[in-house]
């Protein structure tokens, strides 16, 4: 008697690599963890109680959207607690505590769980709460402001900011900011987002160990160097060179850990480049 074989054909993809969510999580929050530990040095336990904020409330929020839609528990793979990480990189060591809670509220539930969770989201949840924050709450991110209370040996300047108004200032301005400083994170910003040293570091990291593709961080640096250096020439007394834009601001966290989000970027290799490109 021949035995009958079942055939079961199922959708792609047909084999799986053996990597997780859960262990991708974790090596990106690794590799964040060099720009985030020179932030929390400089800010000291302001900065700790945000970052802590935005890990726990996240971890909070998923755990509670789970709950209610009656979804089975995502916390475990440590996708809500990088939200929570790269949310609070991206913030003052000031913040208030309510504005940490209600964007992490809109990063996970309106950016990733409403869209049906991890994979369906087509926005990156961190830059949707962050834009809705800076547009309702503008004056919580003038770093100038927000960071007033703290004593710096460096220029207390948003490169940025002088960047924008540089026919006023003047372009010796810009040599306050060396690139030495820009790069050992010698500048006010976000909590995580101004060790360019360390942002590089994680992302190459990331690259070599395959967990980005990198050809969205390079062609998104491309593309911010690229229009600073076209504008640069042809007016450099109003426009900052390519180093300000590179290693100041959400450059470097942005080309290495926020335009890389798997859901919201593209897949294959030509539009990847473009993608990183014009976001650049």
């Amino acid at each position: 008697m021949i035995s009958q074989k079942k055939l079961v054909v199922s959708n792609a993809p047909f084999l799986h690599c053996g990597a997780g969510v859960t262990s991708r999580s974790y090596h990106i929050f690794l590799a964040a963890l060099p720009a985030v530990v020179v932030g929390l040095i400089r800010y000291g336990i302001p900065a700790l109680g945000v970052m802590s904020l935005a890990i726990s409330s996240a971890i909070i929020w998923e755990y509670l959207f789970n709950r209610v839609a009656k979804s089975p528990l995502s916390i475990g793979d440590g996708n809500a607690a990088l939200i929570g990480l790269l949310f609070g990189m991206l913030l003052p060591a000031t913040m208030p505590w309510w504005a940490v809670v209600v964007g992490t509220f809109v990063a996970i539930v309106v950016g990733k769980q409403i869209f049906g969770g991890m994979g369906g989201n087509c926005f990156n949840p961190v830059i949707l709460s962050l834009a809705i924050l800076m547009v309702s709450w503008t004056t919580l991110f003038d770093f100038e402001g927000m960071l007033v209370a703290y004593d710096f040996d460096f220029a207390v300047s948003s490169p940025l900011v002088v960047a924008k108004h540089l026919s006023d200032f003047g372009p010796e301005a810009i040599d306050r900011f060396s690139t030495y400083n820009l790069l050992m994170g010698r500048q006010i910003g976000g909590i995580g987002a101004t060790c360019g040293l360390g942002l590089i570091v994680g992302g190459i990291y990331l690259i070599l160990r395959g967990f980005i593709r990198w050809e969205i961080s390079v062609s998104f640096l491309a593309g911010v160097a690229l229009t600073a250096f076209f504008f640069n020439l042809v007016d450099a007394d109003q426009y900052a060179g390519p180093t300000i834009h590179l290693l100041s601001g959400y450059t470097l966290i942005g080309a290495f850990f926020l335009a890389t989000e798997d859901s919201s970027s593209p897949v294959n290799p030509i539009p990847m480049l473009l993608y990183g490109l014009l976001g650049g």
